[in-house]
């Protein structure tokens, strides 16, 4: 058996030694681990389909995110126009609203609760990711992962019940190491000290370099130069460790000035948006590797603490403080930030869209639910909360490119049809008013 074949009937992995430990590095899917079509693998199994999540808080304006028509005949509204690369990947659903029962609101948390959870407050029902991960991610590394682009692990709408939450990493060295290095020893473990530079200096590309060549030497061309890019982008991401891990040179300059005191880290929009950049590159390779097949990604928390480099106000106090400008309509403050995480997202899907995959892309096979808390966040709505659907074209599931409009339906009715275009057998989902039974059969393939 050559090197190809004992790859793709295991699903490939390459192993090797760095610094005397053991370390394996998943392979993406070659062509010669699908079918003649590249649109199942070799033995006949569907390639995996994926889902996600992707957070942020305090909603977008009212009127300047609705497009105005219905079905796939809709123009990209002016608050998501970055997104217009992605239109015929995009779904939009307007109109769906978060119910509370008379249970009290708690703000910034009941909105995203109610559609990830379909509960309306007090119940203790997992998320629709952790759902989807049982179903789906019995057989991968991870059963998810969880990342917070402002760095808080408490930044997660993952959770298992009211009081078991699945954590986000922040720190994308940290995810990194997870999966692509050694063995995961526990950090705070006393007699542990490690050295995160270790990770970034030896590279566990030359710690599998013997058996890389072998089996380029065996590939076509064309699985030679995916091969040769999947490596090339993961020896990028290992190099921009390197660059953060370093100490910065002197600088005549520079000067310290005065300690200033302690405040919350990763607050700043371009921080957060520079950890989140490369946290989609990584989630990219882990999904692709399929390491995992679930990815929840938190770019803010629910009341955001997000500012501007350099000025102590917040996008929360913004929206609520920020006066409503005569002329545009609207609060043009708190749409600065609205523009920035909108901006983010679209990193996200174009770093999926970049990862090619057999007659397609990654993002034709992974299905990304973005949400927020609130409809209106200048007075915490629950009504008509932003919700899309990304990706998942190429999986023959679901249906792309819409706008619907849920005319004050629960938001359940999104979560329930994905639950249902990705396999999972179940007719009914939420609790109370939260409760559907009715699918968006518009979505259905």
């Amino acid at each position: 058996m050559n090197v190809t074949q004992r790859l793709a009937s295991r699903r490939g992995f390459m192993r090797g030694i760095l610094g005397g430990t053991a370390i394996s590095v998943a392979l993406p899917f070659l062509d010669c681990f699908l079918n003649a079509n590249g649109t199942a693998l070799a033995s006949g199994a569907p390639l995996p389909i994926r889902f996600g999540t992707w957070f942020w808080g305090c909603g977008l304006t009212r009127g300047r995110w609705e497009p105005k028509a219905l079905g796939t005949d809709w123009a990209m509204p002016d608050e998501l126009v970055m997104l217009t690369p992605y239109k015929d990947q995009l779904s939009i659903f307007t109109g769906f609203n978060t119910f509370m029962d008379g249970n009290g609101l708690v703000p910034h948390v009941s909105g995203q609760r109610g559609i990830i959870t379909g509960t309306t407050g007090k119940e203790n029902d997992p998320s629709i990711d952790v759902l989807i991960a049982d179903a789906t991610g019995a057989n991968t590394r991870f059963r998810s992962l969880e990342v917070s682009a402002m760095g808080n692990p408490n930044n997660t709408i993952s959770r298992r019940s009211n009081s078991v939450i699945n954590a986000s990493e922040g720190s994308p060295a940290a995810l990194y190491a997870r999966l692509f290095g050694p063995d995961f020893r526990d950090p705070n473990a006393a007699d542990f000290k490690p050295d995160p530079r270790v990770m970034a200096e030896k590279s566990v590309l030359s710690a599998i370099k013997e058996p890389r060549d072998k089996l380029a030497a065996q590939l076509g061309a064309a699985d030679r130069a995916r091969l040769d890019e999947y490596f090339t982008s993961l020896r990028q991401i290992e190099q921009q460790m390197e660059l953060q891990l370093q100490k910065p040179q002197p600088l005549q300059a520079c000067a310290t000035g005065t300690k200033p005191a302690e405040i919350p880290t990763g607050t700043e929009v371009e921080m957060a948006a520079a950890n989140h950049k490369l946290f989609a590159q990584i989630l990219a390779h882990a999904l692709a590797c399929d390491q995992t097949r679930v990815m929840n990604v938190s770019f803010s928390d629910g009341a955001s603490s997000l500012r501007k480099g350099g000025e102590p106000t917040t996008q929360h106090i913004h929206t609520h403080e920020d006066p409503i400008d005569e002329k545009l309509g609207y609060q043009p403050g708190a749409a600065w930030f609205e523009n920035e995480i909108m901006l983010s997202f679209a990193t996200l899907l174009e770093t999926l869209k970049d990862v090619r995959e057999g007659d397609g892309t990654l993002l034709d096979r992974t299905i990304v639910m973005a949400l927020s808390e609130c409809g209106y966040a200048k007075q915490h709505t629950l009504e008509s909360i932003p919700i899309f659907l990304a990706g998942g074209k190429g999986s023959g599931k679901i249906k792309t490119g819409l706008h619907v409009a849920g005319d004050g339906a629960p938001g359940t009715r999104v979560g329930l049809t994905v639950q249902q275009c990705l396999g999972l057998s179940v007719n009914a989902w939420g609790v109370g008013s939260m409760r559907t039974a009715r699918p968006l059969t518009e979505l259905f393939v």
